[in-house]
C-alpha cells in the first residue's frame, strides 16, 4: 500500500504494539528485541536513521530521553545539547536537540520520548548536516506518520 506525505512518497509500514510509522522502501529496516520490548531502525542508503525504541516497563519518557542523550555522550564527548519538547503522534514528547562532529562532519540528532498506553516511546533520528536539507523531510514526515495507542 503507498501512500503519501505531502511530496514524499512512504510506501513502507511498521505496525507493532500500537506503534505505528511509515517509511520509505528504499530505506533498510532492522528490528531487535530490548529486555522491556523492541528497537527498530531504518537505515537510508545514506547517513541517516531513524530510530523508535519501544519499553513496555513504561519508564519515565524524560529518564529514556537523558539516557539516549548520555549514551551519544559517550561516544561524542564534546556534543552540544538543548532540552526540547514537542506533541509527537498524539502526545507531549520530551527530549533533546543534539549536534556533534563525527568524521569531520556535523551531524545533528533529535531525540524524542513519551509514554503512551502501551509503554515508553523514544524516537531518534539522526544525519550528517551535507544531508540535512535533503533527507530534514523525510525524517520530519516519518515523525508526522507516526501514530501510538
Amino acid at each position: 500500500m503507498k501512500s503519501s506525505l505531502g511530496d514524499i512518497d512512504m510506501p513502507a509500514r511498521f505496525d507493532e504494539n500500537g506503534i505505528q510509522f511509515q517509511y520509505p522502501e528504499n530505506w533498510e529496516m532492522d528490528r531487535q528485541e530490548t529486555d522491556g520490548g523492541w528497537t527498530v531502525s531504518v537505515q537510508s542508503p545514506g547517513t541517516a536513521f531513524f530510530m523508535v525504541s519501544f519499553d513496555g516497563d513504561m519508564p519515565e519518557p524524560q529518564q529514556m530521553a537523558d539516557t539516549a542523550l548520555e549514551a551519544l555522550r559517550s561516544e561524542y564527548p564534546a556534543l552540544e545539547s538543548e532540552e526540547a519538547s514537542s506533541p509527537l503522534a498524539g502526545h507531549s514528547a520530551v527530549g533533546h536537540n543534539v549536534r556533534f562532529f563525527s568524521l569531520d562532519l556535523t551531524n545533528t540528532c533529535w531525540l524524542r520520548s513519551f509514554a503512551c498506553n502501551e509503554g515508553t516511546v523514544l524516537v531518534m533520528w539522526e544525519t550528517n548536516d551535507l544531508e540535512l536539507e535533503r533527507i530534514g523531510p523525510v525524517l520530519d514526515a516519518m515523525c508526522v506518520s507516526l501514530q501510538a495507542s
